[in-house]
């Protein structure tokens, strides 16, 4: 684990960069935009609810009326709305420095997106796989730039069972197993994207980020269940604000002394809080077999070839 310290500070001007953030109303995402817009750089701000972009739009303007912010909509249970953004995007920018794939659901109950994958697994990694894929050329052409996925310690119980990847009909649903696969889908998915770069010679790095225990309203569907009531006054105290959560990946995205394929979050006890550090997922994160096996099943899935 790397303890080099490191704050907000340290990040240079963002001047003339481009970001993207997806999920950037609220949570995680809407500190990274702020974050962002502070140091220069043209932030866009991606998400389902155009209204809601808004309205975190006017929010930030009022503390930074110089933050340059594009709200655009973005639907990542809808293939057809991550094709349009795709297409907007890169019919008004010609570089793409940092794809923060943030957006995210958990533990929500059993659904479908409307392509008829599994919610959890379709927004959180197919959504984005899709998402990088398209925007990819835009990466390449812009020296340095990084994706960076924001996954979760729940990766670490997660499996990706290729044989009922969907949970079809609800079979062998659970909320957070589904939602731990979708994590630790995100990881396979950044280190399989990071061993295609360098084998292709490319400049852009694949990070992944993880917030520890942030407080944010992600966890919204198990809020109101009995046993988060009784753990709530603990689970404060452990956790940490949406800004200090937003740290890791925001290091990951900014930091130019990362080598790519790193793995951010909070270094304090079982990574729920602390300063953003280099941290390490499970072992299986790293499996080639399964991220390749990921890889080409995205692919089919979301009729998206990847150019890399």
């Amino acid at each position: 684990m790397s303890q080099q310290t490191w704050s907000v500070d340290q990040i240079p001007s963002l001047k003339d960069k481009v970001a993207i953030v997806t999920g950037g109303n609220g949570g995680l995402g809407f500190e990274a935009v702020k974050v962002f817009a502070e140091k220069g750089a043209t932030v866009i701000l991606a998400s389902r609810s155009l209204e809601r972009g808004e309205e975190a739009y006017e929010s930030i303007r009022k503390e930074n009326p110089n933050a340059i912010i594009d709200v655009m909509p973005l639907d990542l249970q809808d293939l057809d709305s991550v094709k349009e953004f795709a297409r907007i995007f890169k019919a008004k920018y010609f570089r793409l420095d940092i794809l923060m794939n943030n957006a995210g659901v958990m533990t929500t109950p059993y659904g479908k997106t409307k392509d008829g994958f599994e919610q959890q697994l379709g927004i959180n990694h197919l959504g984005h796989f899709a998402l990088t894929a398209l925007l990819f050329e835009r990466l390449k052409e812009t020296k340095d730039s990084r994706v960076v996925n924001i996954s979760s310690n729940a990766h670490k119980s997660g499996t990706v069972d290729f044989d009922n990847l969907m949970f079809e009909g609800g079979r062998g649903y659970k909320p957070m197993k589904a939602y731990s696969q979708s994590k630790l889908a995100n990881l396979l998915f950044t280190f399989e994207l990071q061993r295609r770069i360098e084998q292709a010679g490319l400049s852009v790095k694949s990070e992944a980020a993880h917030p520890g225990g942030a407080q944010t309203n992600l966890a919204r569907h198990v809020e109101d269940k009995f046993l988060y009531k009784m753990l709530e006054g603990v689970l404060t105290r452990v956790t940490q604000s949406a800004y200090d959560g937003a740290l890791p990946g925001i290091r990951a995205a900014t930091d130019s002394s990362l080598e790519g394929g790193r793995y951010l979050g909070p270094s304090g006890f079982m990574e729920m809080k602390g300063d953003p550090v280099v941290v390490a997922p499970k072992t299986h994160a790293y499996d080639v077999m399964d991220a390749d096996l990921l890889w080409k099943e995205s692919e089919r899935l979301t009729g998206v070839k990847f150019p890399v």
